[in-house]
């Protein structure tokens, strides 16, 4: 039995080897390019599908290798998407010319959230911790207190409005004052010796009685 099983394999190796012989060997070669900008892409990987072997393009999106025909040629590289290329059969020469373009290939990633924590610990402890911030109420609570009040009415300063009405009654108060020391019966001379007579004769009336 194990002899039997030797000779199968044997035989299916050498139908695939004289398969493979049968198929005629093509020189492929040709260029890369980006079909957006049509600029070269280098170090592009090359999958012989059929062969199981890979190759790689150089810095200049150049590539040569030996397939055979019917041979599935993948190209891959990173940003691009993929592309297969089958070897065409029955060519009139040993040798197979593409001009490869390959089109780009949006990657999405993930969404990464750093957070400033460096371990479960810390976080627990800022979060315990954590100070909530006031809803609306509150902030229109404290931004109409009398102490917010008293503090916007010293550092604000003035308007157009309130600066005319202050210049106003600041010269009010002084055309005020101005009137009342001219007026003033203390400050006039005239007015003090007239007190004083008053006095003296009312000191001599008193004394003739």
């Amino acid at each position: 039995m194990r002899n039997i099983l030797i000779a199968i394999l044997c035989l299916l190796a050498t139908a695939t080897f004289a398969q493979k012989e049968g198929k005629p060997l093509v020189q492929f070669s040709g260029v890369i390019y980006d079909i957006d900008s049509n600029t070269v892409v280098p170090y592009v990987t090359l999958n012989n599908l059929s062969e199981k072997k890979t190759y790689s393009a150089n810095y200049k999106g150049y590539y040569s290798f030996v397939v055979h025909e019917g041979d599935s040629i993948q190209f891959s590289s990173v940003g691009y998407k993929k592309l297969v290329l089958v070897i065409p059969k029955n060519l009139t020469e040993r040798k197979f010319t593409a001009v490869i373009k390959m089109k780009s290939d949006n990657i999405m990633l993930p969404t990464v959230r750093v957070f400033p924590w460096a371990s479960f610990d810390e976080f627990k402890r800022d979060f315990l911790t954590m100070k909530f911030a006031d809803d609306d109420l509150e902030i229109a609570k404290k931004n109409l207190s009398s102490k917010s009040l008293r503090d916007l009415y010293v550092a604000l300063p003035r308007d157009g409005t309130e600066m005319q009405s202050f210049n106003f009654q600041n010269n009010h108060i002084g055309l005020t004052n101005k009137n009342m020391v001219q007026t003033n019966p203390l400050l006039n001379p005239f007015a003090w010796g007239a007190l004083i007579k008053q006095i003296t004769e009312g000191n001599k009336e008193r004394n003739k009685r």
